[in-house]
């Protein structure tokens, strides 16, 4: 059975195939992933999942398998990239969108690689926390309960400067993730958990000197 017929034949029985790219392939990961797949039985029945399991930092993990197409979940996204099927849970559509698929930039580093624009929410999922007292003891509050233990799995933390009338002033310390990407997913994480916790707060600024070095966050 030839690919085309292999994935019309799914299509057929669950609608499953999209025009919808949401992870782009580079030519010489394709290569690479069809040469893989070439080693398996019936190669053409199998399409490269790809599917979003957590995350590790402020980068997303994934897991890459072959899968057998007739064993996607309706709700599966499944496209052709060249000869290649690929298969995309709907729950990791939103974060994988706009990744693209290839090999490391060290030809010596095997595997391949997932370079994704996207970055998971560091300050997920804290909780709702009961604040009293005054803006200033709500922010402290809520950076000491909420928002640092969660920073500390990234190696950082938070410090209130002041308030300024409705503007909160934050500095980020601790250690560092290692690129600009990773400060501005945990400042904007920070911003947001404020604004949503406390109606007085209506903006929050980044005092943190992000210019030292490699390490941007100073305490």
């Amino acid at each position: 059975m030839t690919p085309d017929a292999g994935l019309a034949e799914v299509a057929a029985d669950s609608a499953l195939v999209s025009l919808v790219s949401v992870v782009v392939v580079a030519p010489r990961a394709l290569e690479r992933v069809l040469e893989i797949r070439g080693g398996e039985d019936d190669p053409s029945s199998l399409g490269l999942r790809i599917e979003v399991t957590g995350a590790q930092g402020v980068e997303y993990a994934y897991d890459l398998s072959f899968e057998a197409l007739a064993e996607a979940d309706p709700d599966d996204l499944v496209y052709m990239v060249d000869e290649l099927s690929m298969i995309i849970p709907a729950n990791s559509v939103e974060a994988l969108m706009g990744s693209t698929l290839d090999l490391p930039s060290n030809p010596s580093q095997g595997g391949l690689v997932i370079r994704n624009p996207n970055r998971p929410d560091p300050l997920a999922g804290m909780g709702e926390l009961e604040l009293t007292g005054d803006v200033v003891e709500k922010v402290n509050t809520l950076l000491e309960k909420r928002i640092n233990p969660s920073l500390a799995a990234h190696g950082g933390f938070a410090t209130l400067v002041g308030v300024d009338g409705a503007t909160a002033y934050v500095t980020m310390g601790g250690g560092c993730q290692g690129c600009s990407m990773s400060a501005a997913t945990l400042t904007e994480g920070i911003r947001v958990s404020i604004l949503d916790a406390i109606p007085e707060i209506t903006d929050v600024v980044d005092a943190t000197n992000h210019a030292l070095g490699e390490n941007p966050f100073y305490a």
